[in-house]
């Protein structure tokens, strides 16, 4: 008894089965988490540090480097880089998948702690790290503004009231915050006053420091009662400190109010965060970005915060409005029921094929109820793999939809044939069964064999898709067990040959229609086999031509998806002030808020956040709905893009956010060309010359460098022998110099809920010009006040605005965009030859982020299609105990190659990550075909004794149908795939295009490459003197005993 028989005898059992595989799915995928992509933990962790005042090569030298070599002892580093702009420091380290975030962020916090002797001493708090993860970008930003109250009242809401509780839900990870105004008491103080009263900057510093103090005073216990103590030693606002006494003078007080001013203000008074909408324009707000945990379920992570809205709306004042600029959950919705759409669209589609073969309500509803079963089946095995409902598992499962219905189409019109030959339907179920299961067995094996190197393959790419190979192999095995136990069953008890009397005249023209097509291809048939030379040197030549559209087809890393958001990174002049900049990003955003198709803009200049210095800046664009705007995202930023070039004084880099952020270096644009040497002269000379070649590369836009050397410095050279005989060390001047213009913290002012600084400074106007050096003086060891002047020259010079490393090199990123028709692998090209013939051999260069990635993954995906191949080989000849016919099996690859790369060419797609993915489907699917000949021809061999030649055109004639079937059930099921145009079809249209592409050429030609190859190959056995195939599991096979009686069942 085989595993069909079984299911046949007991058809209560295998309802009960089927029922329990269904019930078990549907209760799984109301479980099932939505998300937009796979999880994916991308191990990175950001360092930050501040040294208020410090040059970027200050930065770079006290700071970056002890930081950096002590991060390069932590195992499972990958990569990091750091950028270095005035004051501050941030340092991005990736490290291999292998290693869990939170093991990494200890080592790190160790690294940190053991370079902190070798840091500045002057530094206001000790370095910073945050976990982070490109992979998982902010799914909600929440704006806050107020028309009345002050900015650091609204910061302070969104900071606390709101941010704190969103924080806390179940699967946020962290709520950054865009456009931070935290509150500060600014003494802006004036030079003048200073030298008159003969009061040095260390001394005022001094008295803010000792006159604002928040200690801890102890207690009084006595025998029955205990006290704490408390005293009013802490100034808590502006009014407070304009009164505090600096000195005295002749017996008079000296008070912050005489020296300068003393005001309410903001800790960052050179960030600007504007928010503009339907309702607003330019009006200055709070960002609260959501970013998620990677295993989170997104739609419920926003409904949740939607939920708690009208709570947090009850805690913020009527005069701060709040609401929501943008939810990424939509595009995830609507993206998830597009595929839901395209996978219903799919199986009814199927359907059809099925039906219009067979033109059977009966025969079509047996083979179709494989569908559901395996797809809802599969529900149950993702949940149970902790998956999620994203686009790439969905998509895996309306490829399946064609795939899943091969095994039952087979099974069944087996049965039919059987019927057809006058047996009674349990007859039929039995032999019909019992002679394709071989067959079923080895189809499923060897297609859910192309997904094995997937599964284990590593990197960002197998992470992202182990997913997808898993749930289409469930769904493949769940299908073939159930072709093998349901669909013989039914088709025992429901399945009935209709009469030919009874037959309509639909049934009789399509029947008609199909013999037509067989008696055609019966008819081409015999001239290539009698010629089947020809046929061999033309699948040569199909093999040749295959690998030369290879190298003649584009090719890229993922498409762009429009998720309903552009970004645009502004840069000006290095010496462009923050008011000047403040103005040029005002005139870009003007610009692109009149665009009709523009839903609302959040524009941030200064050097915060994702902006290393201040004359770049940073404007996040909102889409109105996908019905409601006739262009998609790439249109629209190519639309805006003449637009913005008009604007003098500034560049804009408009362009669509990565479908699937890979990190990388923080730049303009999406791909990074970086440079790195240990000469840093070489490095600055050849970088601006590398980047004029680049710009002249046709097809490339929005190029760019982060190399900036041109920034107005101001030297103060002191002379020693002068400075040492007034009593003055180097020391003393630059700790003037820092209380002056640095902007640092000299106090802190505590509250119930929060802690803000007092910020020490001159004032803005002696802030502006070189010439406000000439008034300051410098206390000596003596107490005098000596003027600058008289111990030092000023020189103006030029330096780098930031300073970035790579690897602990210093290095330089040229970025760049691609242009419509321009592929980046063309763009790859172009890139090198051009660097070979520019850099010297001091500076080397590499591809950085997504640019990587793509090199990586295709070097990897070529790789990966050998071994599935390898792998189906290796199976197949397990299953047959034969060295020959797999290679027969298999020959119809390079046709399906060929197919598929020739329709991305005609279509003008890419050979993408998506693409790829369906090439190596296509290996799994076309082999199909070739097992059912194979089998069958073998079958004939072994049991009645036939010549090679008659059993391989026998079989090529009885399975037409069933091959004809399961290919265009593949097809069919694909096409919605190809030519859907839904939200995120961008990215699951090259793997339909080249599928069906593929299949389409595969088919016709599969039909006669495959019974020449069999011929050829069997005279290649016989040559080497082997024994005719017969398989090891010959208990899958027909065999020469009798059926039971079917008296007993």
């Amino acid at each position: 008894m085989n595993l069909s028989e079984l299911f046949i005898r007991r058809p209560v059992m295998t309802t009960l089965v089927m029922l329990g595989i269904v019930l078990f799915g549907l209760m799984s995928y109301t479980l099932l988490p939505i998300s937009a992509l796979p999880r994916v933990e991308y191990p990175t962790i950001n360092v930050s540090a501040s040294l208020p005042g410090a040059t970027p090569e200050t930065m770079a030298s006290s700071v970056a480097a002890p930081l950096e070599r002590q991060f390069t002892e932590i195992a499972g580093l990958n990569s990091f880089n750091s950028n270095s702009s005035t004051g501050s420091t941030s340092i991005s380290l990736q490290f291999d998948f292998s290693r869990r975030v939170d093991d990494a962020a200890k080592d790190v916090q160790s690294a940190i702690a053991a370079a902190a002797g070798q840091l500045p001493a002057g530094m206001p708090k000790p370095p910073t790290y945050r976990k982070a993860n490109p992979s998982t970008p902010p799914i909600l930003y929440l704006y806050l503004y107020s028309k009345t109250l002050p900015i650091s009242t609204v910061d302070e809401y969104a900071e606390i009231t709101v941010s704190q509780p969103i924080s806390t839900l179940d699967g946020v990870a962290q709520v950054q915050v865009y456009g931070q105004k935290q509150y500060a008491v600014r003494v802006q103080l004036d030079p003048r006053e200073l030298a008159t009263r003969d009061i040095g900057l260390d001394q005022v510093r001094t008295a803010i420091q000792q006159g604002s103090v928040n200690l801890p005073l102890g207690s009084l216990a006595g025998a029955d009662k205990r006290y704490l103590l408390q005293a009013n030693g802490q100034l808590n606002n502006a009014d407070e400190f304009r009164s505090l006494i600096v000195s005295y003078q002749d017996g008079a007080a000296v008070r912050l109010q005489d020296v300068g001013q003393v005001i309410d203000e903001v800790q960052n008074n050179k960030v600007s965060n504007r928010y503009s909408d339907d309702k607003v324009t330019n009006q200055p707000g709070i960002v609260l970005a959501v970013q998620p945990q990677p295993d989170a379920n997104t739609v419920e992570i926003v409904d949740a915060i939607k939920h708690l809205m009208p709570t947090l709306r009850a805690q913020v004042p009527q005069a701060i409005e709040m609401g929501i600029m943008y939810d990424r959950s939509q595009s995830i919705r609507a993206s998830v029921e597009d595929v839901k759409f395209t996978l219903l669209l799919s199986i009814a589609l199927v359907v059809l094929v099925i039906f219009l073969f067979l033109r059977n309500v009966t025969a079509t509803l047996i083979p179709s109820l494989a569908l559901p079963v395996a797809i809802i089946g599969t529900f149950a095995a993702m949940y149970l793999l902790g998956y999620s409902l994203n686009n790439l598992s969905l998509m895996a499962l309306t490829l399946s939809v064609g795939f899943v219905v091969d095994d039952a189409i087979v099974v069944l019109e087996n049965i039919v044939r059987h019927q057809e030959l006058g047996e009674t339907p349990l007859e039929a179920a039995f032999k019909g069964s019992r002679e394709v299961s071989f067959t079923i067995l080895s189809m499923t094996l060897s297609l859910v064999a192309v997904f094995i190197p997937i599964m284990f393959m590593g990197g960002l790419i197998g992470r992202l898709f182990h997913e997808f190979a898993v749930t289409i192999s469930v769904a493949i095995l769940v299908s073939g067990f159930v072709s093998l136990s349901l669909t013989p069953m039914l088709c025992s008890r429901f399945l009935r040959s209709p009469h030919p009397q009874q037959r309509s005249r639909f049934y009789r023209i399509f029947e008609g229609g199909f013999n037509w097509l067989l008696r055609g291809y019966e008819w081409t048939l015999k001239p290539v086999l009698q010629y089947r030379f020809v046929t061999l040197i033309a699948s040569v030549l199909i093999l040749l031509f295959t690998v030369y559209l290879f190298t003649l087809v584009p090719k890229g890393f993922v498409p762009t998806e429009d998720t309903g958001q552009l970004m645009a990174n502004t840069k000006a002049a290095q010496d462009i002030s923050f008011e000047s900049m403040l103005k040029h990003q005002q005139k870009i955003a003007d610009i692109i808020r009149q665009d009709p198709n523009i839903q609302a803009i959040n524009s941030t200049v200064g050097a915060s956040g994702p902006n290393p210095s201040v004359n770049n800046g940073r404007i996040t664009i909102l889409l109105k709905p996908r019905s409601q705007r006739q262009l998609s995202a790439d249109q629209i930023a190519q639309q805006l893009t003449p637009k913005l070039k008009r604007i003098p004084g500034i560049a804009a880099f408009l362009r669509v956010p990565p479908a699937i952020p890979t990190g990388g270096p923080q730049t303009n644009s999406t791909y990074q060309f970086t440079l790195q040497s240990l000469n840093l002269q070489d490095l600055r000379q050849y970088t601006p010359q590398l980047l004029d070649k680049v710009r002249a590369i046709p097809g490339l836009r929005n190029v760019d460098s982060d190399l900036q050397l041109s920034t107005p410095q101001i030297e103060v050279q002191v002379d020693p022998d002068k400075a040492a005989a007034l009593g003055i060390t180097a020391a003393k001047v630059q700790q003037t110099l820092s209380a002056a213009f640095a902007s640092g913290q000299v106090s802190t002012i505590y509250t119930p809920n929060n802690q803000f600084y007092v910020i020490m400074e001159l004032k803005p106007e002696y802030q502006r010009d070189p010439s406000a050096l000439s008034m300051l003086y410098v206390k000596s060891n003596t107490g005098q006040t000596i003027p600058l002047s008289a111990i030092a020259t000023i020189k103006q010079t030029v330096g780098p605005l930031t300073v970035t490393h790579q690897a602990q090199l210093p290095s330089a990123t040229i970025s760049f965009e691609t242009s419509p028709g321009v592929s980046l692998s063309q763009a790859t090209d172009a890139i090198q030859q051009v660097a070979e013939d520019v850099l010297p051999s001091t500076v080397t260069a590499s591809f950085q982020g997504s640019t990587q990635v793509f090199q990586k993954s295709f070097n990897d995906l070529g790789w990966l299609l050998l071994v599935s191949i390898v792998v189906i080989y290796l199976i197949l000849g397990i299953l047959y105990e034969d060295f020959i016919h797999p290679l027969t099996i298999l020959s119809g690859l390079p046709a399906a190659g060929f197919g598929a790369l020739l329709t991305l060419l005609i279509f003008q797609v890419e050979l993408n990550l998506y693409s790829f993915i369906g090439i190596i489907l296509l290996v799994g699917i076309v082999k199909k075909n070739g097992i059912m000949l194979v089998d069958f021809a073998i079958e004939r061999q072994r049991q009645e004794g036939k010549n090679p030649f008659d059993a391989i055109y026998e079989a090529c004639i009885v399975r037409f149908r069933p091959i004809m079937m399961t290919t265009m059930a593949a097809l069919i099921g694909t096409l919605p795939i190809a030519i859907g145009s839904g939200v995120g079809s961008e990215a699951r249209r090259p793997l339909g295009i080249a599928i069906v592409g593929g299949l389409l050429f595969s088919q016709v030609l599969t039909l006669y490459l495959t019974p020449v190859f069999y011929i050829y190959m069997e005279a290649l056995r016989e040559r080497l003197g082997q024994k005719k195939t017969k398989p090891r599991f010959s208990f899958l096979r027909p065999n020469s005993k009798k059926t039971e009686p079917l008296s007993r069942i």
